[in-house]
């Protein structure tokens, strides 16, 4: 094996959607459109295939083909990476990894609930990630702290340990904890590594500390100020803006992770995105009062929006 000689790009990396038709099928036609909502927002890069793809309602063949669409729609304008782990063992998770970065993908992500049972240790973690990594000779490799089978997250003295490897390029961190987040930076100094929070509350502070950038579900509600902070977080003109930004952020948390992914379908879809709402995974009822909440909150973005002069990208969808 040789060591990866490149990195993903600094900035916002949104975990994507799937859209539906109403029977239930992937709308791959509503998948090429938002992939350039997307872009069109100032994505850096895409992460299909993942929990808000409902990558587990998916089957093996919709993950290739869900995935494959983005990367020949994106055609090369940014990277894309992609779940590549759905369980088993760990021959059978490298065989999928070699399967879907056939599909054109830059490197695949790796569940960490996956590789070790809840209630084995850290060390048993370690031993199958490295048989992976391994067993997949010099693909790429990013690790997600995914809550579903159970949120396994990684410490910094592990992280460590796989990113010597020269393998591992991505890190969607779901800690919640910015000490942590600075430790595992810095395990990584010197490496082609990037850590992306997908904890907003800290959005700014992990970006100050040195994260790569942002993995966010936010980020297909308001991908605009996702964008936006990634750009400006260390702007010293506009810390007031940050720190209103950041704000929000916090201020939104409840309403943003309620129902979802279905509330953020309807948000797409408020906003002109031409895709259903239907939604495979059971995440309870997007409710009359959950969408009036919603259509206030749209309305709050616009406004931040306009005052930190950010146009509308849905003009540009075509």
């Amino acid at each position: 094996m040789t060591a990866i000689t490149t990195s993903l790009p600094q900035g916002f990396i949104p975990v994507m959607l799937t859209p539906f038709l109403e029977s239930g099928e992937v709308d791959y036609e509503g998948l090429k459109t938002l992939t350039e909502f997307y872009l069109n927002a100032g994505s850096a890069g895409l992460f299909a295939n993942c929990l808000s793809s409902e990558m587990y309602e998916l089957s093996e063949q919709e993950r290739i083909d869900v995935t494959r669409t983005v990367v020949e729609q994106v055609a090369g304008r940014v990277p894309v990476v992609a779940t590549g782990t759905f369980g088993g063992s760990i021959a059978t998770q490298a065989e999928f990894v070699k399967r879907i970065y056939g599909t054109g993908i830059d490197a695949v992500i790796v569940i960490s609930g996956l590789i070790a049972t809840e209630d084995e240790s850290d060390e048993v973690f370690l031993k199958n990630a490295l048989e992976l990594i391994q067993a997949t000779g010099d693909i790429p490799l990013g690790f997600y702290e995914c809550p579903v089978p159970y949120k396994r997250l990684i410490p910094s003295t592990i992280l460590e340990k796989l990113v010597e490897t020269g393998k591992v390029v991505y890190h969607k961190d779901t800690s919640l904890d910015l000490e942590e987040v600075k430790r595992r930076i810095r395990v990584a100094e010197g490496y082609q590594f990037g850590l992306y929070d997908a904890y907003m509350v800290n959005a700014a502070t992990s970006l100050r500390a040195g994260a790569a950038g942002l993995s966010c579900i936010q980020g297909n509600i308001y991908p605009e100020l996702v964008v936006w902070i990634c750009e400006h977080f260390d702007d010293t003109d506009r810390q007031e803006d940050v720190k209103r930004v950041q704000e929000f952020f916090i201020d939104s948390m409840d309403i943003v992770h309620t129902a979802y992914p279905t509330i953020a379908k309807y948000s797409l879809q408020k906003r002109g995105l031409p895709i259903s709402t239907y939604t495979r995974r059971e995440v309870g009822v997007l409710t009359d009062g959950l969408k009036l909440e919603m259509d206030e909150l749209l309305t709050k973005i616009e406004k931040i929006q306009s005052e930190l002069g950010i146009t509308s990208i849905f003009a540009n969808i075509s």
